[in-house]
């Protein structure tokens, strides 16, 4: 049956001319079908260079966001409407808004997991893998991180010489990891590597032998010479790695690490949406647009 529902998506994408994004958190069956799968940031470059005008994204609504953000003559769908980002959604524009104007003289240095709405009033925006390099370049010395203060404090770490304030937000998936997690399953796996995302606590991040982000994570290890590996990110990227080296062993460093929202898209809604019967076409106007263009094209400058 998934085989049937795959091959009726790839004739429709086709016939229809539609492009199909996955984030790297989505299901196999998914990512088998799509055009491009990688991290927010890299489907929405993707996104740019793609000839189909009409573009579905399988991931969450501030991915899809950021597609038509940087691609706003495409037509873009978020798979399934209900596929939000609790980080995302935990600041908005207002509270931050009230806080520069408390602190004038603070740089506001945005995760890409945010808002377009919340990117209209940011400085520039980052990703996981270009924190670090990025906040090293920026003229300023008094930066805020928003709005995840695990990333922000491991990028604190990297770049001690700036003073970095820390808001209270983040992913509540990989907060939830804890150092006994860590000890739990090294105990089980006392010859792996541990591969960690800069979004774990410092207790988690502290005790890896690699952080970065999901992207870095699966080029890591299919470049290591190490057979056997603990992941500490979302539980599909070591089924997608189980995939991509079945010489390789890859264990979910816990079973915490289940994003019900990158869970909550399916390969029927892919289905659907080229059907005509589901999906969220993402509209923006252009105003919202331009202003949350700018932070990003702050990262392209630095990055």
């Amino acid at each position: 049956m998934i085989r049937e529902i795959q091959d009726e998506i790839l004739r429709l994408k086709k016939e229809q001319d539609v492009c199909i994004l996955a984030h790297s958190y989505q299901a196999r069956e998914i990512a088998e079908v799509a055009d491009f799968v990688g991290d927010s940031y890299q489907l929405s470059v993707k996104a740019t260079t793609a000839p189909q005008k009409t573009v579905i994204m399988c991931g969450v609504r501030f991915m899809a966001e950021t597609v038509k953000i940087l691609s706003p003559e495409k037509t873009v769908y978020l798979a399934n409407p209900i596929a939000g980002c609790p980080m995302a959604e935990q600041m908005d524009r207002d509270l931050i808004s009230m806080w520069k104007r408390a602190n004038p003289d603070y740089t506001v240095v945005a995760y890409i997991n945010t808002t377009a709405e919340l990117k209209t009033i940011c400085d520039v925006c980052v990703t996981s893998s270009s924190a670090v390099k990025i906040v090293k370049k920026l003229e300023s010395d008094k930066i805020v991180f928003i709005p995840d203060c695990n990333l922000g404090q491991y990028v604190a770490d990297q770049v001690p010489e700036k003073e970095i304030k820390l808001l209270q937000g983040g992913c509540p998936i990989h907060a939830a990891v804890t150092a006994k997690d860590v000890e739990k399953a090294r105990a089980q796996h006392p010859d792996a590597l541990l591969l960690v995302h800069p979004e774990c606590v410092p207790a988690v991040v502290n005790q890896a032998d690699f952080v970065g982000s999901t992207s870095a994570i699966m080029e890591y290890a299919k470049a290591s010479d190490a057979k056997e590996f603990i992941i500490g990110t979302e539980i599909s990227i070591a089924e997608h790695l189980q995939y991509d080296c079945p010489k390789k062993e890859f264990y979910p460093l816990s079973k915490k690490l289940i994003c019900p929202n990158m869970k909550s898209t399916t390969l029927v809604d892919v289905l659907h949406v080229l059907q005509g019967r589901a999906g969220e076409e993402i509209r923006m106007d252009e105003e919202t647009r331009l202003a949350a263009k700018r932070c990003i094209d702050e990262m392209i400058r630095l990055g």
